[in-house]
């Protein structure tokens, strides 16, 4: 199994410490959910002005918002959906992340910039693999486990 994540920043805040992070959430989650294969995924750290764009664009909000999750396979990770190659990594999508959102959340929950970076990788990963929360009884099962991959991997709500 590998994992290559694909990074574009053009955020007005330099960030350096998210690739290690993004990179150790990523391989905790697909060995939690025993995901064998080769996947790529891209993720771009952006200003609001940007994914305001990109939530107008793509889903008619003319708000930004501090993630979007624009995946490629439709049912998440389904392999009946999947053609293996060992040779091709399969394309999860794309997550974006918009840095100045996500540091007024992490000031306003009480936690690190880094713990709201992480938080929101994690949940855009989820989408990517097929969580949702659109109701109830989902909500509560992607919930709950970006606060497990959270927590298994130390990356705590306090600053």
């Amino acid at each position: 199994m590998g994992i290559k994540l694909i990074y574009t920043n053009d955020s007005p805040f330099r960030i350096k410490s998210y690739k290690k992070t993004f990179q150790s959430i990523s391989v905790f989650v697909f060995n939690y959910l025993n995901l064998n294969y080769n996947y790529e995924l891209s993720v771009t750290i952006t200003s609001d002005e940007t994914i305001k764009e990109y939530n107008h664009a793509y889903r008619n909000i003319d708000n930004s918002t501090d993630v979007l999750s624009f995946a490629f396979l439709e049912k998440g990770i389904n392999e009946k959906e999947i053609l293996y190659d060992e040779n091709v990594s399969i394309l999860l999508g794309d997550i974006v992340i918009s840095s100045e959102t996500a540091r007024r959340q992490a000031k306003e929950y009480g936690h690190s910039f880094d713990r709201e970076m992480a938080f929101l990788f994690t949940h855009g990963l989820l989408h990517l693999l097929g969580y949702d929360h659109m109701n109830k009884e989902d909500e509560e099962k992607m919930f709950n486990l970006q606060d497990y991959v959270l927590d298994k991997l130390n990356i705590k709500r306090e600053a």
